[in-house]
């Protein structure tokens, strides 16, 4: 059975509890996840874009965006 979720302010009162030296590799598992979410949501988009193109494509759309 998997632990329940913890949330914000449980996660700040363990990372206070841990030593120093160890903060940085906390920090660069941070900003690893971070940037992980962020490639996941690009490589959504580039999916979408893939498929949806086809609708931005046509005469109809082209036609409706063209006086804006």
């Amino acid at each position: 059975m998997s632990e329940p979720a913890m949330d914000r302010k449980q996660l700040i009162k363990e990372i206070e509890q841990v030593p120093e030296l160890l903060l940085n590799e906390i920090h660069d598992f941070v900003s690893l996840l971070k940037t992980r979410v962020r490639k996941e949501r690009m490589d959504t988009a580039l999916a979408s874009e893939s498929s949806l193109k086809k609708d931005w494509l046509c005469a109809e759309e082209e036609a409706a965006w063209r006086n804006l």
